[in-house]
C-alpha cells in the first residue's frame, strides 16, 4: 500500500467517524439546550446542510474528474 493509497482510505474512514461525531454533537446540543423534539429537528437540519454541502461538493467534484 502506497502512502497515497494509505491518505485517500484513512481520509474517508476519518470523514465518516467525523460526521458520525458532528450528529452526536448537533444531538447533545439539542439535548443540553431543551430544545424539544421541533428544535432538535432544526438544529438537525440547519447545522446539518453544512455537512450535506460538504458531502455534496465532495461527490461534485468526485463526478467532475471522472469525466476528465
Amino acid at each position: 500500500m502506497t502512502e497515497a493509497e494509505f491518505s485517500q482510505w484513512s481520509m474517508k474512514i476519518l470523514l465518516v467517524g467525523l460526521v458520525i461525531f458532528l450528529g452526536f454533537i448537533i444531538w447533545d446540543l439539542g439535548k443540553k439546550s431543551n430544545a424539544g423534539k421541533f428544535g432538535t429537528a432544526m438544529l438537525f437540519l440547519v447545522l446539518g446542510l453544512g455537512v450535506a454541502g460538504f458531502i455534496f461538493k465532495e461527490s461534485l467534484i468526485g463526478l467532475l474528474m471522472s469525466f476528465r
